[in-house]
Parts: C-alpha cells; structure tokens; sequence
C-alpha cells in the first residue's frame, strides 16, 4: 500500500491526507522540543502517550458539546481528524501563574489568577509566537470580532471540563493553549477545537506535592518525560496499570 501523501510537518506531529475528503491522518511523533525548539530530543513512547491522551479529552469535550476536529482513533499513533483551516493563533488560558507570564509581568510562579486569563499569541516560530493583542488580530484581519468572542467562549469552556476533570485525579491544571479552526457545513462557518489536547500543551502539577507532570519536565531537567506524561494517563485511567504498575507503552508505528 502506497504511503499516505504528507501534508505538513510541525515538531511534534505530522498531517496525512485521509481516506475521505475533508478528513486528515494525525501522526504523533516521540519529538520533543522547547524554547522554540533550541532545545530538542526523541522520547519513546511520547507519541503514544499523546494520541491516548489527546483521544480521551477530545471525546470528553464531544460529550459535553464542545466541537472538535478528533473522529477517532485508527491506532497507537494515528488519530483520524476533521481537516479545518487553522486560525494563525494559540490561544492560551491561565488559571496559575507559570511559564512567561512570570517575567513579563513580574508575577511569582504559582500566584493564582484572579480568574482565567485568556490570551493570543501569534503562530509564528521566526518571532517565537509573540503575544498579541485583540487590536492587534482583529487590525491584520487574523480573526474577526465574532471569531474571538467565541475562541473565548471555547477556551473557557475546555478550561471548566480540563479543570475538573484534572481536580478529580489530584492535578492541578495550571494553564493551557488550544488551536482553533474554521470548518464549513455549507455557507455556514464555525469554529472548532483542533490540534491536540495533551501534557506537552497544558501544565499539570500534583496537588499535593506540586510536582510536574508536562513538558516543564524536559524543559527543566526535572526527571523522565515518559514518567511524567504516563502518570498523567494511569490517573485517568487511559493507560491499563497491570498488579506491578504502569509500563512504558508498547511502540507501534
């Protein structure tokens, strides 16, 4: 059988053409980068860990109405997804101060917020994804009024089903970002999550002893990456946990 045609190449994923029209392959690769990928290496198991996980808080949202591009998944590393046109942002949502937010704004690492904070940061590694106001999207036409208003609503939406839901595992979900896209049902455009839910695009911290369970890991030194993002799916019950504890998941391509 022919190799599916490659229809982009990003750090951690790569795009195939699917078997319908309008339908993408997802592959997640073990890839693991930081600081706009100065910082980068292969993690067995990552990809896995990934789709498993991405799966499982895709088809959550799909229980609960909020629209998403995931179909299904098709095996360890492929996922089956709606094609969408990719809005140039990453939308970020914080509910605890980590990451850039602490410099830039001379906030201590784990100050609460006083709400979610939404923000915009324009996809675009040359510039390092730089923030971006709502003046700013809505001048360079990147979204429109309508667009936002509801690339908020979504963003906030995803944040009460991840916070609870990472509450009920003893995880604190510190902050994430999600992409969204437009798809079409005739002349009618609406606004999906797309990409991917997973450790590598959400911070997670063990309540109890604030240790890290996401890509702060790799991006610290702070331990293994495939420990960290395999307790994340023992806790919620994504990974089988045999009479001796989870083992590293089995790679297949």
């Amino acid at each position: 059988m022919a190799r599916r045609k490659k229809v982009y190449e990003g750090k951690a994923k790569v795009l195939y053409e699917g078997p319908e029209p309008g339908t993408l392959v997802q592959y997640f690769k073990d890839d693991a980068t930081a600081f706009n990928a100065e910082k980068r290496d292969v993690i067995d198991g990552k990809g896995v860990l990934n789709n498993r996980l991405s799966e499982f808080f895709m088809n959550g949202l799909t229980a609960i109405g909020v629209p998403n591009h995931f179909i299904k998944r098709i095996n360890m590393r492929e996922q089956l997804i709606r094609a969408v046109e990719i809005i140039p942002l990453e939308v970020v949502v914080r509910n605890t101060a980590a990451g850039s937010i602490c410099p830039r704004l001379g906030i201590e690492e784990g100050t609460p917020m006083p709400r979610p904070i939404v923000e915009f940061y324009l996809k675009n590694d040359d510039l390092g994804d730089p923030i971006v106001s709502e003046e700013h999207i809505i001048a360079f036409q990147w979204a429109s009024q309508q667009d936002m208003d509801d690339m908020v609503s979504l963003a906030l939406r995803v944040n009460d089903f991840m916070s609870g839901l990472m509450l009920g595992v003893g995880i604190k979900l510190v902050d994430f970002k999600i992409e969204i896209g437009r798809i079409w049902d005739g002349d009618f455009m609406r606004l999906i999550v797309a990409d991917e839910i997973s450790p590598d695009s959400c911070r997670l911290w063990d309540i109890e002893t604030g240790r890290k369970l996401d890509k702060d890991v790799f991006r610290r030194d702070l331990g293994d990456l495939a420990d960290a993002y395999t307790e994340v799916a023992r806790r919620l019950g994504v990974m089988p946990q045999g009479p001796s504890g989870v083992s590293k998941p089995t790679l297949i391509n």
